[in-house]
C-alpha cells in the first residue's frame, strides 16, 4: 500500500514551486510621489491580492499535507479536488480585478498590459479547473492506476506554478511596478512571499 506515497511527495514538490502571487514586488519601494490616478489603480488590484494569495497558499498547504505518509487515495482525491477549485477561484478573482481596474493610467501599452494579465490569469484559472476533472476521474480504488494519475497531475502542477509567477510580471514593470509597490496590501502580500521562500 505504499504506491501513491512518493507521487503524493511529487505533488507537493511541484506546488512548492511557485503559485506565489506578485514575486516581482519584493524589495521594492515607492519613493516617487507618483501619479494620483496610476495609485488609485494600483490599490484596486492590490487590494484584491491578499485574500487570493492566502487562498492559494492555503491550497497548496492542503496539497502538502495530503501528501504525508500511507494517506488513502480516497482522502488525498478529496483534498487535492478542493485545492485546485481552490486555486481555480483565485486566478479567477484576480482576473476579474484586474479587469474592473482597467488599463493602468498613463501608461505605454497599458491596455495591452492587462489584457495579456487578464488573459494569463482567466488560462490559470481554467487550467487549475482542468486539474480538479483530472483528480475527480482517478480511480481510487486501484492504487497503481490512482499513482500514475497523480504522476501526470504533478507534471501539470509544475508548469502550471511557473505560469502562475509570470502571469502578472509584464503589468508589473516601471511605473506601474512602483505604484503598487506604494501599497499597503501588495506589500502584505510580497512580505509573505518572501516568508514562504525561506520557509520552503
Amino acid at each position: 500500500m505504499e504506491g501513491t506515497d512518493p507521487v503524493n511527495k511529487k505533488l507537493a514538490a511541484a506546488v512548492s514551486g511557485g503559485a506565489v502571487l506578485v514575486l516581482a514586488l519584493s524589495g521594492c519601494s515607492s519613493d516617487d510621489d507618483g501619479n494620483k490616478e496610476l495609485d488609485a489603480w494600483a490599490k484596486q488590484v492590490c487590494d484584491a491580492l491578499p485574500a487570493q494569495d492566502a487562498k492559494v497558499d492555503a491550497a497548496n498547504n492542503a496539497i502538502k499535507q495530503a501528501a504525508t505518509d500511507n494517506n488513502a487515495p480516497a482522502n488525498v482525491q478529496k483534498t487535492d479536488s478542493q485545492a485546485f477549485q481552490d486555486m481555480s477561484d483565485a486566478y479567477g478573482a484576480l482576473a476579474q480585478a484586474v479587469q474592473k481596474a482597467g488599463p493602468p493610467p498613463g501608461v505605454d501599452d497599458g491596455g495591452k498590459k492587462q489584457k495579456d494579465a487578464v488573459a494569463a490569469l482567466t488560462t490559470l484559472s481554467t487550467s487549475y479547473a482542468g486539474l480538479k476533472k483530472q483528480v475527480d476521474a482517478l480511480d481510487t480504488k486501484d492504487q497503481a492506476k490512482f499513482a500514475d494519475g497523480l504522476q501526470n497531475i504533478a507534471t501539470d502542477l509544475g508548469s502550471l506554478s511557473k505560469s502562475g509567477n509570470t502571469a502578472l510580471k509584464n503589468l508589473e514593470q516601471g511605473d506601474v511596478k512602483n505604484a503598487m509597490a506604494g501599497q499597503a496590501s501588495c506589500k502584505r502580500v510580497a512580505a509573505s512571499a518572501s516568508a514562504r521562500a525561506t520557509t520552503s
